[in-house]
Formats: C-alpha cells, sequence, structure tokens
C-alpha cells in the first residue's frame, strides 16, 4: 500500500465530508417530502381540493430539489471512489450509514407517493361518478329570458 501524503489525506477528508453534507441534505429534503406526502393525504381524505394543489406544488419544489443535490452527490461519490472510510468524528454517521438510511427513506417515499396516488384515482372515479349522475333540473326547460311572442325585426327610420 502507498503512502499517502499529508495534503492528499486532508483532500480526502474534504471531499468526504463535503459528500456526507450532501447526503444529510438530501436526507432532509427526503424527511420534508415525507412529511408534506403526509399532509397531502390527510388533504384528499378531507377533500381539500386547494390544499392538495398546493402540497402538488410544494412536492414539485422538493423533488426538484432532490434531484439537484443528487447531480452533486454522483460526481462526489465518484470522486470518493474506494476511498477508506474515515472514523466518524463529533458522533457523525459515516457515508454508508447515511445512504442506507437514504435508501430507507426512498422507499418509504415510493410507498407512500403509491398510496397518495391510489387515494386520488379513488376520489377522482367517485367524483367521475357524482357527475354522471348529476341531472340538471331546468333540461328541457325552456329559457325564463326567451319570450315565444314574436318581436319586430325592422326599424324605421326618418328623417
Amino acid at each position: 500500500m502507498e503512502a499517502v501524503s499529508e495534503q492528499e489525506l486532508n483532500e480526502r477528508v474534504a471531499v468526504l465530508r463535503r459528500l456526507r453534507s450532501l447526503l444529510e441534505m438530501q436526507r432532509r429534503k427526503f424527511r420534508e417530502y415525507l412529511d408534506i406526502l403526509e399532509k397531502q393525504e390527510s388533504s384528499i381524505d378531507n377533500e381539500d381540493v386547494a390544499a392538495i394543489s398546493a402540497y402538488a406544488d410544494l412536492e414539485q419544489d422538493v423533488v426538484s430539489g432532490i434531484a439537484n443535490l443528487q447531480k452533486a452527490i454522483v460526481p462526489m461519490a465518484e470522486l470518493c471512489g474506494r476511498a477508506v472510510e474515515l472514523p466518524s468524528a463529533a458522533g457523525e454517521k459515516s457515508v454508508a450509514e447515511i445512504q442506507q438510511d437514504l435508501a430507507r427513506l426512498q422507499g418509504e417515499v415510493l410507498a407512500r407517493n403509491e398510496r397518495n396516488r391510489e387515494l386520488l384515482r379513488i376520489h377522482l372515479v367517485k367524483i367521475r361518478g357524482q357527475l354522471e349522475q348529476f341531472q340538471n333540473p331546468y333540461n328541457g326547460r325552456r329559457n325564463v329570458y326567451a319570450s315565444a311572442a314574436s318581436t319586430g325585426a325592422l326599424v324605421e327610420v326618418e328623417a
């Protein structure tokens, strides 16, 4: 095994710390996403259309944030390569533990997202059924503003 210079070791430590901080940021985003999905589920149950729409917008923002973080994490992880895991300092979790936690959170997010989609599908089917059963009480009646009497169509103008 070749000896690693002090500068190279410091660079590896800096890269691992940056990777760890990016992974922790992504973990926070996933937790935020789970909270949004939870609130969205209660909005679906309460049939609050405005809240569902607002949570969908928040969801898009969080998902784009996660995607942007992922764009930074992938090259950083490749940069780390097969670097030796440094001992954790001051109780920090190792990168591998954070990645396992992220995988678990991602599974929870996917399950919750699928459950919300299913609730929305059920809600849409219910609304479609209500629309199909809706009958217009004024269907077949004449318009109250239309008169049966014929009115003049010509106007006489004298100068």
